[in-house]
């Protein structure tokens, strides 16, 4: 366990911000999975219109460093193939 006051500081700061972290790495699966759902039911169009907000929802993941940016790009990219392929 932690013995010096700045190691404490520490743990608390890291038990925050896991809980933030988890918190964008579930909704950024949830937004995939809704898109993955519209793709299987093949709604096209209302996967173009999910599509952007998809999008944001991955950079802003990938910038805080939660995935990395090409894990964001490739999963946009296949995403987009998919609706083309509708």
């Amino acid at each position: 366990m932690a013995n010096t006051k700045s190691a404490i500081k520490r743990i608390r700061r890291i038990a925050r911000q896991t809980r933030v972290n988890k918190a964008r790495k579930s909704k950024f699966k949830n937004a995939i999975k809704k898109m993955n759902l519209l793709i299987e039911s093949k709604k096209k169009q209302e996967a173009l219109k999910f599509l952007p907000k998809l999008n944001s929802e991955l950079m802003k993941v990938a910038k805080t460093g939660i995935i990395k940016k090409q894990n964001a790009s490739r999963n946009v990219s296949r995403i987009t193939k998919k609706i083309s392929a509708l």
